[in-house]
């Protein structure tokens, strides 16, 4: 990570100016104009020099800036699948979880509110 961006103070806003420092470096490492970058990508050029900003874009022309760059396993690799082991297909009748369940003693998913007082 760059200096000053470590796992306890990363925040949306500085992964944000983070990535797009390092597609800005990619792109000039790879001697393409944020002009020609943006048009393989499919987005407006104000788009491109907001995401390598690191300003408030969308998920989609991140992800088209990331393609065009060849960067989408990479991407993908970043979260990889899970795999269902067979031993947990056995247990679960055969079926893959669709949902998460609440920990045993975790607060309630719907807290408290004044209105749900009765009188």
């Amino acid at each position: 990570m760059a200096a000053g961006v470590t796992h306890e103070n990363l925040t949306s806003r500085a992964l944000r100016i983070e990535l797009g420092r390092r597609l800005a470096k990619l792109r000039l490492a790879r001697n393409v104009t944020q002009r020609a970058l943006a048009e393989d990508a499919g987005i407006g050029l104000r788009t491109l020099r907001r995401i390598e900003a690191g300003q408030p874009s969308g998920l989609d022309s991140l992800l088209r800036v990331a393609i065009a760059l060849g960067l989408g396993e990479d991407l993908l690799s970043a979260v990889p699948p899970r795999e269902v082991r067979p031993i947990e297909r056995v247990d679960s009748g055969g079926t893959e979880r669709q949902r998460a369940r609440p920990r045993k003693g975790a607060p309630p998913d719907d807290p408290w509110s004044w209105a749900d007082e009765s009188e």
